[in-house]
């Protein structure tokens, strides 16, 4: 087999909320379009909000300098960018939506976490034209929260995210027909985060089981745990052929790290989709070394490279989460000239209804990485590949798509 390799950019953005994105522009422009973005950039998950902020500014710079948004009457519009940090809360998530509704915005890109996704797109007009549903009437556009089927909760949600039961049922068979002596799996998940609690137990576990291996288990642990040697020894004792982690960087290392003092052994080593990210290569890449995960981000095209790039001069990393940013902002310029924004101060309902019709008439879009499928539900259907950590870097290990 011939294994790709790819290179993932770290760092985190520096500007924690501004309003205007890029550098000046010699660009003539007749008005602006505001777009706002919100997501995690406090707390263990801060990065994620990061990457997703640096790499919404970076597409709003490649926008800007190509002419900017073409507007219905025919004007320019400068793409304005707005960052919002929820912190990963309801509540919060939930008062950074009212805000921007309230404001100049015409469309938000997030949020980071699940757990803000769900009661936050419950707050949303579920029926469009429903006069009996008082819900908030404004189009989110999801880069990361991954949770399985979030956005049939509304008509005004949209979802730009891998589909995880998919990529693990794919994984899982492939595992089987590449090492078919393997019986086994355990497993171990992040029990109080939505993401990570949803793929074990509606997936992960699932899967392995469709895939006819035997699952002998599961340790738990919490998003703010930093001690796992109960969970380790459990682990140990089960002495499973596959070890399979729904868990993110920060516990995700912690765990590994305790493996390894453990000498816990295991054939195959299977992570979470949100942890093929550099953070996990910051935190413990020798501990992770060969841990296979499926993702729908790697820069492997020309376009994934240069969103890469422009990512990079703001300090963000692209991963399966900030690249499907990228993308949204893509599409929302492209739904926009289609439909015909004013992206005046007296269009901004109408604007707003514009880009949640264009959002759900989509069927196919163009992702960095290959084309994606969209669905009547509010959800994708995206290209993924299977990568493993190696070093410092993350590498191709199969594309399943060939």
């Amino acid at each position: 087999m011939i294994v790709k390799r790819f290179y993932l950019f770290a760092g985190a953005a520096a500007v924690a909320l501004t309003g205007v994105s890029g550098t000046a522009l010699a660009q003539k422009f007749d008005r602006e379009v505001h777009i706002a973005g919100f997501g995690a950039k406090s707390g263990v998950v801060r990065s994620f909000g990061v990457n997703t902020e640096g790499m919404m500014r970076a597409a709003a710079d490649k926008i800007n300098a190509g002419g900017g948004i073409k507007l219905g009457d025919g004007k320019m519009g400068k793409v304005v960018v707005t960052f919002y940090d929820d912190r990963c809360r309801a509540e919060e998530g939930i008062s950074v939506i009212r805000r921007i509704a309230s404001g100049k915005f015409v469309v938000a890109v997030g949020p980071t976490c699940s757990n803000v996704a769900e009661p936050l797109f419950g707050i949303l007009q579920k029926t469009v034209d429903d006069k009996s549903d008082s819900g908030l009437q404004f189009p989110i556009f999801t880069d990361t929260a991954i949770k399985g089927g979030l956005a049939k909760i509304s008509a005004w949600a949209f979802r730009n995210v891998p589909n995880e039961t998919e990529m693990y049922k794919n994984l899982f068979a492939w595992v089987k027909k590449k090492w078919p002596n393997l019986k086994t799996v355990y497993g171990g998940v992040e029990e109080d985060f939505a993401h990570s609690r949803f793929t074990w137990y509606k997936v992960m576990d699932k899967q392995a089981k469709a895939a006819g291996f035997k699952v002998l288990g599961r340790a738990k642990w919490l998003l703010a745990d930093t001690n796992f040697t109960t969970q380790v020894r459990a682990m140990k004792k089960a002495k499973a052929d596959i070890i399979s982690i729904s868990s993110h960087p920060f516990t995700l290392c912690g765990l590994l790290k305790e493996m390894r003092r453990q000498r816990v052994k295991y054939k195959v080593l299977i992570g979470l989709t949100s942890s093929s990210s550099m953070e996990t290569l910051q935190g413990c890449a020798r501990q992770a070394k060969g841990i296979i995960i499926p993702t729908s981000f790697a820069p492997v095209t020309a376009a994934a490279k240069e969103a890469s790039a422009g990512g990079a001069k703001y300090k963000a990393s692209a991963d399966l989460h900030s690249a499907a940013a990228w993308e949204n902002m893509m599409v929302l310029k492209q739904v926009m000239e289609s439909k015909g924004v004013m992206a005046k101060a007296g269009t901004i309902q109408a604007d707003r209804r514009k880009i949640r019709d264009g959002l759900a008439a989509l069927k196919n879009t163009q992702g960095l990485i290959g084309s994606i499928k969209r669905h009547k539900s509010g959800e994708a259907t995206k290209p993924f590949v299977y990568v493993h950590a190696q070093g410092k870097e993350w590498k191709i290990l199969h594309d399943p798509n060939k």
